[in-house]
C-alpha cells in the first residue's frame, strides 16, 4: 500500500470515529484505478462478455489488485475479488482506439478485446487473432487498464461512464 493510501485510510478512520462510523464503513479513496472502456455499439451480452474477459487479465497479471478470499458466517469459502471498484466506461470506436494508444504509450497494464475474438472459441485462438494484427490496426471493442488515478483518467479522456 502506498504512503498516500495509508495516510488517506488513517485520516478517514479518524474522521469516521469522530462521526460515529466504524473504520470498516468509511469510504476508501484508492490511489489507483481499474477501468474498462467498451465500444458503445456492442450488444448487452457482448458488453458483459467483454468486461468479464478484460478484467480477468488484470486480476491474473496484477495480484496486488486482488483482495483476500471471502467467507460467510457458516464458514463457506469464496474466491477473492478485486480490492477496489471497477469503473466501466463507454465511447465510440475512435475513443477506444485513442484510449488504447494512450495506455500503451504510458506503459499502463492493458488488456484488449477485438472484434475477432467474438468468432473464436478458446484462449489459443484468441491470442492468435490478436497476434495476427499490428497494435495500430486492432479492431478494438474494449480495453481494461490499471494504473494511477490521474494516468487512467487521462487515458479515458473523451469516454463517459457506462449507462
Amino acid at each position: 500500500m502506498s504512503d498516500e493510501t495509508k495516510y488517506e485510510n488513517t485520516e478517514q478512520s479518524e474522521q469516521s470515529e469522530q462521526s460515529g462510523q466504524s473504520a470498516a464503513d468509511a469510504p476508501v479513496r484508492f490511489d489507483t484505478k481499474i477501468a474498462v472502456l467498451l465500444r458503445e455499439d456492442l450488444e448487452t451480452w457482448q458488453r458483459l462478455n467483454v468486461t468479464a474477459f478484460l478484467v480477468s487479465g488484470l486480476g491474473t497479471a496484477l495480484p496486488e489488485v486482488v483482495g483476500e478470499p471471502y467467507q460467510d458466517a457458516d464458514g463457506t469459502a469464496y474466491l477473492p475479488m478485486f480490492r477496489q471498484p471497477v469503473l466501466v466506461f463507454e465511447g465510440g470506436k475512435e475513443a477506444v482506439t485513442a484510449a488504447h494508444e494512450r495506455a500503451v504509450r504510458r506503459g499502463l497494464p492493458t488488456a484488449v478485446f477485438t472484434t475477432d475474438l467474438f468468432g473464436t472459441g478458446h484462449d489459443r485462438a484468441n491470442r492468435a487473432a490478436v497476434a495476427a494484427v499490428g497494435k495500430d490496426r486492432l479492431d478494438l471493442v474494449g480495453i481494461a487498464v490499471h494504473g494511477p488515478r490521474n494516468s487512467v483518467d487521462k487515458v479515458l479522456k473523451g469516454a463517459r461512464m457506462h449507462r
